[in-house]
């Protein structure tokens, strides 16, 4: 049998912070070529990637796993009770980065796959791909991995994500969707000038403030039916003016969107621009805008896909999993073009933190709640 714990930790061992691949694809490599899978390095620019085939290629069946090996960068290592990438277990705790996010994902689905194909061979195909930037801009991870499936006819008739998703409790959470996420960088200018003499200056931080408050004032929406109200959130105001007795003559501001169904990329884009063209006019200021959509919105409606997983979980779990579209983004938002998408993982405390940690029995578990997925999605 493949222990998914002893993968765990030899991944968190590969110091794999984005965009370096740390020696965490080849490690998977090898395991998975090993148990006959057919395996191709899909790097593109600095990022390292992975697609892995068990079974005829362009099956009418052929059920995937996605996730990631990159991680985030450890911060104040002093902060560490561990080393970050020593992969210690204490209390039937392992501690390291990736340890929650997501490297035991990771392990659990290819311990799932590799003991699946060989006890068990299916009628069909186990896809797996494995991207090194998620953590990064994601523009040529699991998008460089999907493009090179489309270029090679390759095909995944339905797909998991193993980012973790459970709040508390192993089993409680399964995302079918995802909120939309984009970020609106405004500058405005006016004219320098004394702050005893205003009249003789164009003071631009009146107008930012203003602009600034009717965004974060206005209401996007309610929510709707799978999917929690939109929110936006002013993250920075700053004018970069250390004198107090100086009108400056430019000053920034920053938002951040999380969206729902009711709103499209553009349609908020749309949005933004006419209330920065109001206030400006108002203030007779310039206001200049920058705008980065990282996802639109996207939903995989309950049905066969998400009541497979649920039904697995429950078997293993006990727990009856409520179907959620919260957090914020996941490489999903990529694959919903594909396939249809859900995600379930392990409970994601810890990600991202100092001393991220997951308990080495909810590894042992993920990995019989994909075996059990594989098992009835090919019975």
């Amino acid at each position: 049998m493949t222990d998914p714990v002893e993968l765990t930790a030899n991944l968190i061992r590969c110091p794999s912070v984005t965009p370096v691949e740390g020696g965490a694809l080849v490690l998977l490599q090898r395991e998975l070529a090993d148990a006959g899978f057919e395996c191709t390095r899909v790097d593109r620019g600095d990022v390292s990637n992975l697609f892995a085939r068990w079974g005829q290629k362009g099956h009418t069946r052929s059920f995937g796993f996605n996730g990631h090996t990159d991680v985030v960068p450890v911060g104040d290592e002093a902060a560490w009770t561990t080393l970050p990438f020593g992969a210690e277990i204490r209390d039937g705790v392992m501690y390291g980065r990736g340890a929650t996010d997501m490297k035991s994902g990771v392990a659990a689905f290819v311990a799932a796959a590799i003991d699946f194909v060989r006890d068990t061979p299916p009628d069909g195909a186990v896809i797996l791909t494995i991207t090194g930037d998620e953590e990064g801009d994601a523009l040529d991870g699991t998008v460089a991995l999907l493009d090179h499936m489309d270029a090679t006819q390759e095909r995944m008739s339905e797909c998991l994500v193993g980012e973790p998703t459970c709040p508390n409790t192993m089993g409680e959470m399964i995302k079918i969707g995802r909120r939309g996420s984009m970020t609106a960088w405004f500058t405005v200018t006016g004219v320098q000038g004394h702050s005893a003499y205003p009249h003789r200056a164009k003071n631009p931080l009146p107008a930012m403030v203003r602009l600034m408050d009717r965004l974060a004032s206005h209401e996007l929406d309610q929510g709707s039916d799978h999917f929690d109200a939109s929110t936006l959130a002013v993250v920075t105001i700053d004018a970069g003016n250390p004198a107090t007795n100086v009108i400056p003559a430019q000053c920034t501001g920053t938002v951040n969107i999380r969206f729902n169904d009711l709103h499209s990329g553009t349609s908020l884009s749309d949005w933004l621009k006419s209330e920065a063209d109001a206030v400006a006019e108002a203030f007779g200021v310039d206001i200049e805008i920058r705008i980065k959509i990282s996802g639109e919105s996207f939903l995989t409606p309950p049905g066969p896909l998400s009541d497979l997983v649920a039904q697995a979980v429950e078997a293993e779990t006990g727990v009856c999993p409520g179907l959620s579209t919260t957090g914020g983004t996941s490489d999903a938002r990529f694959i919903k073009s594909h396939c249809p998408v859900v995600e379930f993982g392990l409970v994601g405390r810890t990600m991202h933190q100092v001393d991220e940690c997951v308990e080495v029995a909810q590894i042992q578990q993920l990995k019989m709640i994909y075996t059990r997925i594989l098992t009835d999605y090919f019975a």
